[in-house]
């Protein structure tokens, strides 16, 4: 082909341009990330999924505890979707954040574009991503076990926001423990207040068997708000809990803050 007088070609630039990706783009790929490992650890499977099923299906099919008037599984579904959220949010953050931080990982993500605010956004989306997946696997053993939810389309943006606010909550105060205790001590806490919080926080067993003193204390619990406010959702047909929410709220303010204070990423 001939060229015309006078015309040069282009210059081909080859200078390097090296760029961050979006911050969009880092956060999805590092909540992939995160995701990912959280559904190949076999403990934290065990936590999210497998426990808080196996709590539905034998004290629904049981007599082995008192849960008062009412279906036993209309009684148990809103406590085990809350130990569900507080299984994710708080327990198994706190233990795959610990470690994390002990073997560098949060260390070297810091020398990474990605900001310490994506971090946590990517952190807060896999959490959210797995709760969805609990959720609907908890709310179909229910209906298969004769749950008759309550509620409609109100109780179910009811249920989203108290979820939402409980998930905050948890997930300072894990992030909180995994920031300030070394790896093999967020381990061993996390767990306990698990096991307290379970037979303490009315998940299977009512808040009204205890002494009154000491059910007024239990009820200011952030397990035991998100429980209860489940169950006037979810059981009653109520309307959004504002005092359920309001507790959860404080909760969530409180370890989110301190969290960012404390939290030593080395």
């Amino acid at each position: 082909m001939s060229r015309s007088p006078g015309r040069t070609a282009p210059a081909l630039d080859l200078t390097p341009a090296p760029a961050a990706a979006p911050l969009r783009r880092m956060v999805a790929a590092q909540a992939s990330f995160e995701l990912r490992g959280m559904l190949r650890n076999g403990e934290q499977l065990l936590l999210t999924m497998v426990i808080p099923v196996l709590l539905l299906v034998l004290f629904s099919t049981t007599a082995l505890l008192d849960l008062g008037p009412g279906a036993r599984v209309d009684f148990l579904t809103p406590g085990v979707l809350a130990l569900a959220v507080m299984s994710t949010a708080f327990t198994g953050q706190a233990i795959a954040t610990g470690f994390e931080r002990r073997y560098g990982a949060l260390k070297r993500l810091g020398a990474t574009p990605l900001p310490r605010g994506g971090l946590i956004a990517a952190k807060t989306l896999a959490v959210l991503a797995v709760e969805l997946v609990q959720t609907a696997l908890i709310c179909a053993v229910a209906l298969a076990l004769g749950w008759s939810p309550h509620g409609g389309i109100g109780g179910a943006l009811a249920v989203v926001v108290l979820v939402l606010a409980g998930t905050a909550a948890f997930s300072g105060f894990g992030l909180l423990m995994a920031g300030t205790l070394r790896a093999e001590a967020t381990l061993a806490a996390a767990n306990l207040v698990y096991l307290l919080l379970l037979v303490l926080g009315g998940v299977v067993f009512p808040l009204d068997r205890f002494p009154a003193g000491v059910a007024a204390v239990l009820e200011r619990l952030p397990i035991a708000a998100l429980s209860e406010g489940l169950r006037d959702v979810l059981r009653q047909g109520a309307a959004l809990p504002v005092g359920a929410l309001a507790t959860l709220l404080v909760w969530a303010v409180a370890g989110l803050v301190l969290a960012a204070l404390f939290f030593k990423w080395e």
